[in-house]
């Protein structure tokens, strides 16, 4: 439970959406398989990178992991932290 371990913002590169973003609405994500769904922010850096910001702290975001986005119960795509 070290401070070290947890960050509220992480990249995701590689970016794969089957649904279009829509930054405005409440989104959320999922850095692992059975995780409850964690409300974010989404910011389109470029057409392959975005910046996820969480409102809590989530801990473990390891490079090579996936976060998956989500508005309600629609997957928007994903890609790699």
């Amino acid at each position: 439970d070290h401070p070290w371990h947890f960050t509220k913002t992480l990249i995701a590169k590689n970016v794969h959406l089957i649904n279009p973003l829509q930054t405005h609405r409440s989104l959320s994500a999922k850095i692992r398989y059975r995780q409850l769904d964690q409300a974010c922010q989404v910011q389109q850096i470029d057409e392959e990178t975005l910046q996820v910001t969480f409102s809590e702290p989530q801990r473990s975001a390891t490079p090579g992991q996936s976060v998956v986005l989500y508005q309600d119960n629609i997957c928007l795509g994903g890609g790699i932290i």
